[in-house]
């Protein structure tokens, strides 16, 4: 028992000495507050709503009055997060809709836009702001439905297509917005053009940190396409936040008690990081803004590799490839 003891705190603090290092200490979190009819009228489309950061701004965004669309691959998890949003929001709230998205199925997301939006017969006016929230981090390797490496599907190319999809009542609506969740782990990857699939080589956390900085890229080529449109996409960094997206990721037994712990002291909650998301979606600050990337409500500079218009253009030829566009 005392062996076992020992190599528990041994563990445990070799994990809390390692997330010290990589997590400085954080500022405490503002939370915004904006007048409660801010989004009045407003529809809002967000992925990945059924929990973690996408349901917390899904909840601010209701509280403000939005329509939020909860687009989610788990439709009883989603049901089970609209109850919770509209008990928290109160009488005086928004709207909740429920669509079903997998964004690891480009079918999945065509018929996200054509059948439960139905924008070819325009069931759905307009949307007002889009935030790509959804994500996986670091899973075993796998593949989408469509043969794509499962990080780089779902974090990238499922986005990448659902936005284009999405850019014609985006326009019709302008001014709207766009908003893409990065990481600032994205400082760790390259963009492997010659094996974006990673099929002769597959690192999880590499694989991760690539998709992120697609996320990036993408973002400073659609802002270049979108200029005059009225139509603005910005990135955010949120940070290390206590959702469900590290469920990939194996801990060893004995330090799981610790590490949960210290995700207490050292991780955001998903109400802190939803605030930068919160803040691109409705702020007046932000008007008129686009192709650049926030963290805690203000512009963060990036790495040169984040900012090569070369890089971009070429990531957004192949991507368009690889969805069928």
């Amino acid at each position: 028992m005392s062996i076992a003891v020992l190599i528990a705190a041994v563990v445990g603090g070799g994990v809390l000495l390692f997330l010290r290092r990589l997590f400085p200490q954080q500022k405490a979190v503002k939370l915004l507050q904006y007048p409660a009819d801010t989004m009045r009228g407003k529809t809002v489309i967000v992925t990945g709503a059924n929990s973690g950061i996408g349901k917390a701004v899904s909840a601010e965004l209701v509280k403000l009055q939005a329509r939020v669309i909860m687009a989610c691959r788990d439709l009883r998890s989603a049901e089970e997060a609209a109850q919770d949003i509209k008990k928290e929001a109160g009488p005086e709230h928004g709207q909740v809709v429920i669509k079903h998205l997998d964004l690891a199925s480009l079918k999945s997301v065509r018929e996200f836009c054509e059948k439960n939006l139905n924008i070819s017969t325009h069931e759905e006016s307009k949307i007002d702001v889009l935030i790509n929230n959804a994500g996986i981090y670091q899973c075993p390797y796998t593949k989408t439905e469509d043969g794509f490496e499962m990080q780089l599907g779902v974090n990238h190319l499922g986005h990448f297509l659902l936005t284009h999809l999405l850019l014609d009542i985006l326009k019709a609506s302008a001014p709207s917005r766009i908003v893409v969740v990065s990481s600032k782990l994205y400082k760790h990857g390259q963009i492997n053009f010659d094996d974006l699939n990673s099929e002769n080589n597959y690192d999880k956390a590499a694989c991760y940190s690539q998709s992120k900085l697609a996320n990036l890229l993408f973002t400073l080529e659609l802002a270049r396409q979108l200029e005059g449109s009225g139509v603005t996409v910005n990135a955010l960094t949120p940070g290390i936040v206590r959702t469900r997206l590290g469920r990939h990721v194996q801990i060893p037994f004995l330090a799981k008690p610790l590490f949960h712990l210290a995700s207490f002291v050292f991780f955001k909650s998903p109400l802190e990081g939803a605030q930068t998301p919160l803040y691109l979606a409705c702020s007046p600050e932000v008007e008129g803004v686009s192709g650049k990337c926030f963290a805690n409500c203000t512009e963060e500079e990036l790495m040169p590799k984040a900012t090569d218009e070369q890089a971009a253009k070429k990531l957004w030829d192949i991507s368009r490839r690889m969805v069928g566009l």
